[in-house]
């Protein structure tokens, strides 16, 4: 309605100009000071009460209502959950804390990869205190106007301490998630200022947070680079406390699997077991991407269960990318299933039943691959497993040159993971060089590396020469079946023995 009538005035006013200039008057007076009151306007606009950069419009989510979110909800992070909610029972035990003289923490900081659930811990602490919930994020405060990001962080405190008067709260959470964004180290940005006085305007404002305030409010922050944050912010009296959120382990990854599986119809031949134990490394969103693909890919064939095959495609999906239009020619696909079939065959020689699956089906920036689980979920290694796996990696082109006498750049992939776990092993002190400093010689370096990688070659070219033979039944398998589960595999590889 307001629009209208401006429109309706200005109309109005436009008409009269109009008039009076063909009616013989002077009208510059008019249009000066119509054009003085437009810039007046506009730079009172501009100005540091502007709806521009007003952070009470819209700019942070404010949740007075409690989110909806628990720690039942989270798998896979017990140990996080537990030192995280000792944290937050500060809030709770109010009287028996000041009874010990206990300090209650102003921050917590979580600490891990993406997808590991961060967020949602930090709406599961709001439910579990009963807390007003504000989230930001670090970018939101980072402005190439001076003075404009303090200003936000100030009015993102004013605003917890708000709602959580106008909600009848006594506890509010600041969740800010990407505070690498906003608390990188002091000094990087000398061009410009105004990251240094948001950070600390921030500090200000934590160090402001009192014990015996009607409001106690506890700063959460987030991020997967804790290595850029000042030192300043994650100093004891500011972010007390460090909660590691990591990857899921076996048992959390099962966890996490049976949460998203709720609601959703699963046939009886799924088994979350082993797809738990073959997705090492996945993040609480990579496997909540699983469930949801499964129940895609059971969509579209028209069942009205997931199934295992389905489990089994929406994993490949979430690792590797959708199936590609793309058709490799009949010579490059014998190379791949030449190619892939060396991969596997090692791969069960270092450690049986590890293959998975194989295909020579296109994936992403794959023509074709391996799929690979441990029997469990592993964190160190020796020597002779690293060597293992660079032999995996190696075995792929070595069976291109025992057939076809010659290479293809199919295997540029498999030499990179070789280099990197060949420098592991080096820097691990695991090398013929001994222990070795991070200024080793590039030179000396490179030789090294070579050295090994070839020795590992040599010995996964003199195995699959003795079983030429297997390798080519199993690739012309793959080349008429385009895909073999681990277990078809190996009873092919146990026929051909």
């Amino acid at each position: 309605m307001k629009l209208i009538f401006k429109e309706v005035v200005l109309g109005l006013f436009l008409a009269i100009i109009v008039f009076l200039a063909l009616q013989g008057f002077d009208i510059t007076p008019i249009i000066l000071l119509g054009a003085a009151i437009f810039m007046i306007k506009v730079l009172l606009g501009s100005g540091i009460h502007s709806r521009r950069f007003d952070v009470t419009n819209n700019r942070y989510a404010s949740l007075s209502c409690i989110p909806n979110i628990v720690f039942d909800d989270i798998g896979g992070q017990e140990a996080a959950k537990r030192e995280f909610i000792e944290a937050l029972d500060f809030i709770h035990l109010d009287k028996k804390i000041r009874d010990l003289g206990i300090r209650p923490l102003k921050g917590i900081l979580l600490v891990g990869p993406p997808g590991t659930g961060k967020t949602l811990m930090a709406k599961a602490a709001a439910n579990y205190t009963d807390s007003v919930f504000i989230a930001a994020s670090g970018s939101q405060f980072v402005e190439m106007y001076a003075g404009v990001g303090a200003q936000r962080v100030r009015q993102l405190f004013k605003k917890v301490y708000a709602d959580a008067e106008k909600a009848g709260k006594n506890t509010g959470i600041v969740f800010i998630d990407e505070i690498d964004t906003l608390g990188a180290r002091r000094g990087k940005n000398l061009s410009h200022m105004e990251y240094d006085q948001t950070l600390n305007e921030l500090l200000t404002q934590i160090d402001g947070i009192k014990v015996n305030q009607k409001i106690r409010v506890l700063v959460v922050a987030a991020t997967n680079r804790a290595d850029l944050l000042d030192p300043a912010l994650i100093r004891p009296g500011r972010f007390d406390r460090i909660v590691q959120v990591e990857l899921p382990d076996k048992d959390g990854r099962l966890h996490i699997l049976k949460i998203h599986a709720q609601g959703k119809p699963l046939a009886d031949d799924v088994n979350l077991d082993q797809i738990a134990k073959e997705t090492f490394g996945f993040s609480g969103a990579h496997l909540e991407s699983v469930m949801n693909e499964a129940a895609i890919q059971a969509l579209r064939a028209g069942e009205k269960k997931i199934t295992q095959n389905n489990l089994r495609e929406a994993l490949e999906k979430v690792m590797l990318g959708e199936k590609l239009d793309r058709k490799p020619s009949m010579r490059e696909k014998i190379i791949i299933a030449y190619h892939e079939s060396g991969h596997a065959m090692l791969s069960e020689k270092v450690q049986t039943g590890s293959v998975s699956a194989i295909t020579i089906t296109s994936r992403g920036n794959a023509l074709g691959y391996i799929r690979r689980h441990p029997e469990e979920d592993q964190y160190l290694y020796t020597k002779s497993e690293l060597l293992d796996q660079i032999q995996i990696c190696m075995a792929g082109a070595t069976a291109e040159e025992i057939i076809f006498g010659q290479r293809s750049t199919g295997a540029i992939g498999d030499i990179k993971q070789a280099i990197n776990i060949a420098k592991q092993l080096i820097f691990a002190g695991l090398s013929s060089l001994g222990v070795v400093d991070d200024d080793l010689s590039g030179s000396i370096l490179s030789q090294e590396i070579s050295r090994i990688i070839k020795e590992q070659e040599e010995k996964v070219r003199e195995y699959l020469s003795s079983f030429e033979d297997r390798l080519r039944i199993i690739a012309q398998e793959l080349l008429d079946r385009e895909k073999l589960s681990g277990t078809e595999f190996r009873k092919i590889l146990g026929k051909t023995a």
